[in-house]
């Protein structure tokens, strides 16, 4: 059992929002779903919450309500191995409305913040050679969808 599960709250379109991931990632499942009863606030038999699993990780989602926005300061990061991994997600989280941004981000129409990385990043920015990691840095900073031949080719000094 995972200790701690990711809490995502909704206005209203919690249930729509999980079919969206369950659709956007591979290794995707519901697990379950509680829809109001008689004592509300809800209209009895509407989407109160459910719990639903990306890539291995739990997440719980809410229809609470307007009181609460989604912040890019809480993003989620997904490690992609290659550029084909890293085009399906981006294109996937964008989609009907999603908003591209700077060095690999993306809010999705739903208001989330999404990551989507190759995983050689991480390698060249900690690389050793500060001027191989400063050339990969560089050539991030004026990406917005991140591409690793060019992070590669950056990194190389080619």
């Amino acid at each position: 059992m995972q200790k701690i599960t990711p809490f995502l709250w909704f206005k209203d379109n919690a249930e729509e929002a999980i079919d969206f991931y369950l659709a956007v990632f591979r290794n995707a499942k519901l697990n379950d779903v509680v829809r109001y009863g008689d004592a509300g606030p809800g209209p009895k038999g509407s989407f109160m919450s459910g719990t639903f699993e990306l890539e291995g990780q739990e997440f719980m989602a809410l229809n609470g309500g307007p009181m609460f926005q989604f912040s890019p300061a809480i993003s989620f990061f997904v490690k992609c191995e290659t550029q084909a991994e890293i085009d399906h997600y981006w294109d996937k989280l964008l989609a009907d409305g999603g908003r591209p941004q700077q060095c690999g981000w993306l809010q999705d129409k739903f208001g989330v913040s999404w990551q989507i990385v190759p995983t050689a990043l991480g390698r060249f920015l900690s690389d050793p050679d500060p001027a191989k990691s400063q050339r990969a840095m560089q050539a991030m900073l004026k990406m917005v969808k991140l591409d690793l031949a060019g992070l590669q080719t950056a990194f190389d000094g080619k």
